[in-house]
């Protein structure tokens, strides 16, 4: 099953069509061993407001990006190796149902399906084949994951000295715990395990990660006061670029495809 899956004509040819339709903004996406298992839309929280975005489970990666016409083209490709991601089942929240929140060491946001039914077969798809990876590379599962930032229209005041947000008074997001402070109260840097370079932190977590660096505090408010995300919040985020690119349309199908499930034959 898993080589007639892997080195299936029809396979190929998904995958093809996967990389024409991101064109030269993607990069190549045809591997030795590679299986897209499944496509859909998805909605994704972004900077402002939740919008769709299209989604490409592969056996080995998560591809996802921005919607220009449905199933001929997409832009702003991010792609996600999944042997790094955790899933976390969200509660259902006034309008936003569905929802789960995908982990990765750099990054992690929340989206949404159209049903239940849905939501259950994007977990347990992504769910098996990050399975089936760590299987077969005797790898264990990523321990830390980049915190769930706070959206912007959840803050209007800092979580830290419940100053209220003003054009001269900014938000600044606080790398390790998501979320949304004043200047004073996020004003120290710190080297977190999926950063590259020293990164903005609020002051509480700067005082806990300075004292014991062996480990770093995933921490978020359950009610956090509302919020706007300021200009020199940069290309760290847990949120794509909020452009208009990719606005809802509502002739677009959400119905999502599954091929099928395999390991990488490396």
């Amino acid at each position: 099953m898993v080589d007639r899956l892997v080195n299936s004509e029809a396979n190929a040819r998904r995958i093809t069509g996967v990389e024409t339709c991101f064109g030269t903004s993607g990069q190549p996406l045809a591997v030795p061993g590679r299986v897209l298992v499944g496509e859909g839309v998805l909605t994704k929280m972004c900077r402002k407001k939740p919008k769709p975005r299209q989604f490409f489970l592969f056996n080995d990666i998560l591809v996802y990006g921005n919607i220009l016409i449905n199933k001929k083209k997409y832009n702003k490709q991010h792609v996600i190796p999944l042997e790094e991601v955790k899933l976390e089942s969200l509660q259902d929240e006034g309008t936003l149902k569905n929802g789960w929140v995908l982990k990765t060491a750099r990054k992690s946001f929340a989206v949404y399906a159209a049903t239940p039914t849905e939501k259950q077969e994007w977990m347990a798809h992504i769910q098996r084949c990050v399975s089936d990876l760590l299987k077969k590379s005797g790898k264990k599962a990523v321990e830390t994951h980049a915190a769930l930032w706070v959206p912007d229209a959840e803050a209007t005041a800092c979580q830290g000295c419940q100053g209220a947000f003003t054009f001269v008074n900014r938000r600044h997001h606080c790398r390790n715990d998501g979320g949304v402070y004043c200047g004073n109260c996020c004003s120290k840097k710190f080297l977190l395990p999926m950063s590259k370079k020293p990164v903005r932190v609020c002051n509480s977590c700067y005082k806990i990660l300075s004292s014991s660096s062996t480990t770093v505090v995933e921490r978020r408010d359950k009610n956090p006061q509302p919020a706007q995300r300021s200009p020199e919040e940069d290309a760290d985020s847990s949120f794509d670029s909020d452009s208009d690119d990719g606005e809802e349309d509502p002739s677009w199908t959400t119905t999502p495809k599954f091929y099928g499930t395999s390991t990488v034959n490396h």
